[in-house]
């Protein structure tokens, strides 16, 4: 075979490696001035005040859960079509997920089911910027306004928001942008992942930022993130090494989660080069789509007129085809050395799910999108050579 096509290798280059020994050679490894430093880059490329920086997008979803003091008796509203880590933070926190099927031939959440499964118990709303593409955020506020009349908050920070927060799972859309706003100063809170298959990379890691608020102090925000991610204790490894500062206070029981300054500089030194990774993407995606636009296959939309996704996943559906002839297709790919993925099964297919009541037939949209799709791969080690041959096979097994 002439090429071996991995679905989502990491692109490390010799400077990302080289800020990672610089690291390793400083005798600081863990959370430190490298972490601090990639939070501030975060929040400045976001066009936020701050962000924190942890060990996961699922324990920045989990942990502004928290910090939003949702729990036992709240409900939590996301997409039935994501990645399991949406759902199981809900889970995590004793609240009570609800699932939203998506709209017809769409891969987000039907709106108007939507603003149907909204409660007085609802207190979050988790938004899935699939494939890098974001939801409509204009949508979701309106709904979330008119519904603020019913929203019953339980503490003083969602007395403050007076309404459903807004908590986007933004783990494939760091970069994304939507009139002239970038990913991660739209939604009230923003989740992004650092995994090993993400467009910038930290190995494992993610970042949360927030919509700064007059009612709501940045610095107070940022210092309970530091504070659920470590224990709860208020100093941080850097903080006692000055001189006499030893001492520390465990605040409350909290957990585990923050990000090394390992991860934060290879993180950095992917940010300086990160506006020429995207372009590279979406270069991709025009040849993708141009190859394919005669094909009868619904791709997920990465650019229009008013946004531009980070261009993270290409999602393509085989029209008019069932389950087993897209289980046969990605036999056939990997049969010439190609590997695509599925994003995703729906929630409710999986026994986690179904051991707590979800039932797949309740959702038939997030479903019929599962059942004929095929992502191909997409990142900036591919060459043109090899999209044009992963284009060749994919039009001749999808006849």
């Amino acid at each position: 075979m002439p090429y071996d096509i991995k679905f989502s290798p990491p692109d490390i280059s010799e400077e990302d490696i080289n800020a990672v020994t610089e690291v390793l050679r400083s005798g600081w490894i863990t959370t430190g001035p490298k972490t601090k430093l990639f939070e501030q880059k975060i929040a400045n490329y976001c066009g936020t005040k701050k962000a924190a920086a942890l060990n996961s997008a699922t324990a920045c979803l989990e942990m502004t859960l928290r910090l939003l003091g949702i729990g036992e008796g709240d409900e939590v509203i996301t997409s039935a079509y994501t990645y399991s880590a949406s759902c199981s933070v809900i889970i995590h926190v004793g609240a009570t997920p609800v699932l939203v099927d998506t709209a017809k031939d769409s891969f987000e959440m039907d709106y108007e089911k939507l603003e149907k499964a909204i409660t007085p118990k609802t207190k979050a709303i988790i938004p899935v910027d699939l494939g890098g593409v974001m939801c409509d955020y204009t949508k979701i506020f309106d709904i979330i306004n008119a519904k603020k009349t019913i929203f019953k908050p339980s503490n003083k920070i969602q007395e403050k928001f007076g309404r459903i927060v807004v908590l986007a799972d933004g783990a494939h859309s760091f970069g994304a942008e939507c009139g002239g706003k970038k990913s991660g100063s739209i939604a009230d809170f923003t989740c992004f992942s650092f995994h090993a298959v993400k467009n910038l990379t930290t190995g494992e890691g993610g970042a949360v930022t927030w919509k700064p608020r007059n009612d709501l102090d940045d610095d107070e925000i940022y210092k309970q993130y530091m504070l659920l991610s470590l224990h709860g204790q208020n100093k941080d490894a850097l903080a006692k090494t000055k001189a006499g500062a030893w001492e520390y206070d465990i605040i409350y029981p909290a957990y585990k989660c923050n990000m090394t300054d390992i991860m934060a500089a290879l993180g950095i030194s992917q940010l300086k080069r990160y506006d020429k990774l995207l372009a590279r993407r979406r270069e991709i995606v025009g040849i993708y789509n141009s190859s394919l636009k005669d094909l009868n296959i619904q791709t997920l939309p990465h650019i229009t007129e008013n946004a531009k996704s980070s261009c993270h996943l290409y999602i393509t559906r085989l029209l008019g085809r069932d389950e087993n002839f897209r289980n046969k297709f990605i036999e056939n790919m990997v049969s010439v050395r190609i590997s695509t993925n599925v994003h995703y099964k729906s929630l409710p297919m999986f026994t986690a799910y179904k051991n707590i009541g979800f039932d797949v037939k309740d959702f038939p949209n997030a479903y019929e999108m599962y059942a004929n799709e095929v992502t191909l791969p997409l990142h900036t080690l591919l060459k043109n050579e090899e999209i044009y041959y992963i284009l060749e096979n994919y039009k001749k097994f999808a006849k």
